[in-house]
């Protein structure tokens, strides 16, 4: 790690959001939007929302979550969890951690995984600690796009808004509410999204007095809402046809890690089929990845009050229940989380932070090894400052997964966009088996390219599957 030193932050003029889309760094967020009155957030030719502005919007440099002047991570959980008890290299500042689920009602069947994160959203309002909770639900039928923000005011509301949500969303318009409706409010969202709302809230005082809780998620890496587009094109649909989809149908009679993705037509029919049967359903491959996710390093959202992810190590990850694994930095919520286990509410054990780096062990990989040697890679534009320092080491091998992820991530959005201007979708999905096949052999020692890489590489012919690349964190 490198030095947690705080910056000095350059002329608020001298960065704009242009230039951070241009150079691959802007992840759609929303933030920059939220402080200016000339802009808006659209989503352009390759499905991510990116920002329409004719203005620099106000102290744009502090704000990008992946400005090279905004405050990393450590420095906002400095501020923010000065007082905490513990403090590891990897989950950040922590008061306590948990593996687990819900036991009561139906938030554990009902969610991607073990149900603590709607729990949670529904505590909040329950205990009256907040007024409302922003998180992402489905729009309304034939509205575009699928998913958006939404500010839930019942516990009912929240409910009905569990499960995962592979799509791009954009915090702008729930922002905008927060500073018209006066109120307590919380947020749920990904690493980089609540690291953009502690350094929005440093230049706001309003929306400073109105955020009180910030629930981060476990991310691997931001979807295009190309992905949807390609489920539903490689089940013989156009995505016109699509009324909803589950990215994760559960099933408890298969392992929690074996995700089927589920569409409801607007007919009202149903199609299905297990991720490992996309030609870009191998998560750890990088299909449809925003650029920006080459360039974080914040895996269990580490300035949020508490964050949830799936518990990816046995016997956890074969029950299909779901399992969480949960952080908490706020001793508030940790005397919420405890009463309720005394309560038996929730079965959650305490467990160490290496337990939970366990857990997301190749989503650390990814955003430590695979950072460094990105940033040790030349580049045009804004230059990413991270808590990484640039390094090419490690295996060959490594190195090849850590290349084959970039180019994925890269030509997906360029290959799928041709597949749609001639309007046939074989360009595509082709081209991504024959992708697929190329990363699985590297990584996974798959087909007579595996054994050709191990014949290349016979040092680390033992080592092809590194645990979990596969998983959403690789």
């Amino acid at each position: 790690m490198s030095s947690n030193e705080r910056r000095t932050p350059r002329d608020a003029t001298s960065l704009a959001p242009g230039q951070m889309d241009a150079s691959g760094l802007c992840i759609g967020c929303g933030a920059c939007m939220a402080q200016s009155d000339a802009g808006a957030m659209r989503l352009d030719c390759y499905g991510q929302f990116k920002p329409t502005t004719s203005r620099n919007p106000r102290g744009f440099a502090q704000l990008c979550p992946f400005s090279p002047d905004a405050w990393n991570e450590d420095d906002i959980a400095r501020e923010r969890f000065a007082s905490v008890r513990h403090r590891d290299p990897y989950i950040g500042r922590y008061e306590a951690a948990y593996v687990g689920y819900v036991r009561e009602r139906s938030f554990r069947i009902n969610g991607s995984s073990g149900g603590m994160a709607s729990w949670t959203a529904a505590a909040l309002l329950e205990e009256n600690l907040v007024d409302g909770v922003a998180h992402v639900v489905p729009r309304c039928e034939d509205s575009k796009p699928l998913f958006h923000y939404r500010i839930s005011r019942t516990a009912e509301d929240i409910r009905a808004g569990a499960k995962s949500r592979y799509y791009p969303v954009e915090l702008s318009g729930v922002i905008d509410e927060m500073r018209r409706r006066p109120g307590r409010y919380a947020v749920v969202g990904i690493p980089c999204f609540i690291k953009a709302l502690h350094l929005l809230c440093r230049q706001d005082p309003l929306l400073r007095e109105r955020l009180a809780f910030t629930l981060g998620l476990f991310c691997g890496h931001m979807k295009s809402a190309r992905f949807v587009e390609s489920i539903a094109w490689q089940l013989g649909e156009r995505i016109e046809a699509v009324a909803d989809i589950d990215f994760r149908l559960k099933d408890t009679r298969r392992p929690a890690n074996w995700y089927t993705a589920h569409l409801v037509l607007k007919d009202g029919s149903t199609r299905s089929r297990d991720w490992w049967h996309l030609a870009d359903g191998d998560w750890g491959a990088g299909f449809f990845q925003n650029a920006a996710c080459n360039f974080c390093d914040d895996v269990v959202a580490e300035t949020a009050d508490i964050s949830f992810g799936d518990a990816w190590v046995e016997p956890y990850a074969s029950d299909g229940r779901g399992t969480n694994v949960v952080v908490v930095r706020s001793p508030q919520l940790r005397r919420l989380v405890d009463r309720a286990r005394n309560e038996g509410r929730l079965e959650l054990q305490e467990v160490d932070s290496a337990f939970v780096v366990r857990t997301q062990a190749a989503g650390f990989r990814q955003r430590r090894e695979g950072l460094a040697f990105r940033l040790s890679l030349p580049r045009p534009g804004v230059t990413p400052k991270k808590r990484v320092a640039p390094q090419r080491t490690g295996y060959a091998r490594r190195v090849a997964i850590y290349w084959l992820r970039s180019l994925v991530s890269a030509q997906s959005h360029r290959v799928f966009r041709l597949a749609k201007i001639l309007n046939w979708p074989a360009v595509y999905i082709r081209w991504a088996s024959t992708m697929l096949a190329l990363y699985q052999g590297v990584t996974y020692s798959r087909g007579w390219i595996g054994k050709l890489v191990c014949r290349i590489w016979p040092e680390t012919a033992g080592s092809g599957k590194p645990s979990s690349d596969d998983e959403p964190g690789a």
